[in-house]
């Protein structure tokens, strides 16, 4: 399963450590930006970049998934919900059950981690639980997606 990351100047530096981590886990990664610390850069183009190479895959069947990061992850969901096939959720901390709940029942591919609220242990650990968690494939799950989905 190929993971995609990207993240801002706020997801920086957990982004790289989410990168490495990931790989170790024996996960194919694309890091799609940014590519170095730059305080004043922003958002939108960085993510999309990764959420548009994980549209093109969702579209083709493919399972890959993305990581994207950003201060509060808000912006970065938005951005990349805006993308058909990506289903972007947001987690910044406290309930790790949330993230594989999200795979679970919404089949989430796309997971915006709000970088200055979660430590990078806890990131690892919310990364590790929700990239590791199937889809249940229940009817009625599988029934909103293509629901979601159809919508224009």
């Amino acid at each position: 399963m190929k993971i995609y990351f990207a993240a801002d100047h706020a997801g920086f530096e957990l982004k790289n450590a989410l990168v490495e981590y990931v790989a170790e886990l024996g996960y194919e990664t694309e890091d799609c930006g940014a590519y170095s610390f730059d305080k004043d850069d922003d958002y939108p183009a960085i993510i999309a970049i990764a959420a548009k190479r994980l549209a093109v895959d969702a579209t083709a069947g493919h399972g890959s998934r993305a990581i994207i990061l950003g201060g509060s992850g808000q912006g970065e969901a938005i951005v990349a919900n805006r993308f058909r096939g990506v289903r972007a959720v947001v987690y910044y901390g406290k309930e790790p059950s949330i993230p594989p709940l999200s795979r679970e029942h919404n089949d989430a591919n796309a997971l915006s981690l709000g970088a200055r609220f979660i430590s990078e242990d806890e990131a690892k650990n919310t990364v590790k639980a929700w990239l590791s968690k199937p889809f249940s494939e229940d009817e009625r799950h599988a029934r909103r997606i293509k629901q979601i989905d159809e919508i224009n």
